[in-house]
């Protein structure tokens, strides 16, 4: 071989062999990313299984987790960021109690150079430089197929269709697409009538306290249906219903949205007619997101999680146990 030629090719086993040598070696002695999640709280089934998905992904994914329960106060969620900051965490996620009071803090994040990432709900910000990206459900789809549910359901009946809402807590993103949803459906069926709507926060105890209040104002045959925003202020009006002498699901048509193990159990049983998922298991999304974030990667600005319906007609020895 000619000693020029053989010259270069030693060169570049050299070259190859450290080069591959230091890969390996960045890569086994790289620091772990750090991420800090804001959790809005812990107010229902969901929530705590939201929580877990997340928790649990992030130890699967070798990403270290600074995770922090606001306890419902947005407050307590910007004292969390700002910590977050301070620390220098490769990633911040959170899931925002309400859409507003976010830029500040944010741009807080943005100055520091740190990617959020939004999870479960949105915010309102003319500015949406102030995150990388958001994944959660299509909450006015959520509402919708509520309302296409009724639709369906009292298609053969002429008479007026008395509703009462149960709401989520106000000024939330899935409060409000349940909202919306529901009534852009409805609202082109003047039969529909919601007679009436409250804020229940999510929570089983506001569930009792309001349909309590409902029975107190309309007698039970005053009422065609139940649109509940979530399954825990769902199975708080089932117990007042009962305890009142009311067949759910046969006197009063129930609507519900999570669909909790429990939830799917009273669709069996018939004490619930319809179920809207809503996917609580985030957490391996938000873990691949964030990896993708800190290599650099483009990610898409918004991104939905698949999320199916259950009625009557639904095979439920099809459903896996919801493990929530």
């Amino acid at each position: 071989m000619n000693p020029l030629v053989r010259a270069i090719v030693l060169i570049l086993c050299i070259v190859m062999f450290y080069g591959c040598g230091y890969g390996r070696s960045d890569e086994s002695e790289a620091s772990p990313i750090v991420l800090g999640y804001s959790q809005l709280g812990d107010e229902s089934t969901w929530r705590s299984q939201n929580s877990r998905s997340i928790i649990n992904a992030a130890d699967e994914a070798g990403i270290k987790i600074m995770f922090e329960n606001a306890m419902q106060d947005p407050d307590n969620q910007i004292k969390a960021i700002r910590s977050f900051i301070a620390y220098k965490v490769d990633v911040i996620a959170f899931s925002p109690l309400v859409e507003t009071g976010w830029d500040t803090v944010l741009g807080e994040a943005r100055a520091a150079g740190i990617p959020v990432i939004i999870v479960d709900r949105m915010i309102n910000t003319s500015d949406d430089s102030l995150y990388t990206c958001a994944l959660g459900s299509d909450f006015d789809l959520e509402g919708r197929r509520a309302g296409e549910f009724l639709v369906r359901e009292f298609e053969d009946s002429e008479k007026p269709v008395n509703i009462v809402e149960l709401g989520g807590t106000a000024d939330s993103t899935p409060a409000i697409g349940r909202y919306e949803g529901f009534r852009d459906v409805i609202s082109e069926y003047p039969r529909f009538r919601v007679i009436f709507s409250e804020d229940g926060d999510f929570m089983l105890s506001k569930g009792r306290e309001i349909m309590q209040q409902v029975l107190e104002e309309y007698d039970a045959t005053e009422i065609d249906v139940l649109y509940s925003h979530n399954d825990d202020m769902t199975f708080g009006a089932i117990e007042i219903m009962r305890d009142a002498g009311i067949r759910p699901g046969v006197d009063i048509v129930i609507i519900s949205v999570d669909a909790t193990q429990r939830s799917i159990n009273y669709l069996r049983e018939g004490v619930v007619n319809y179920v809207i998922e809503c996917n609580p298991n985030s957490g391996p999304r938000v873990m691949d997101l964030a990896k993708r974030i800190v290599l650099g990667e483009e990610v898409p600005k918004h991104l939905y999680i698949e999320e199916m319906v259950f009625d009557e007609y639904t095979d439920f020895d099809a459903i896996a146990d919801r493990g929530y």
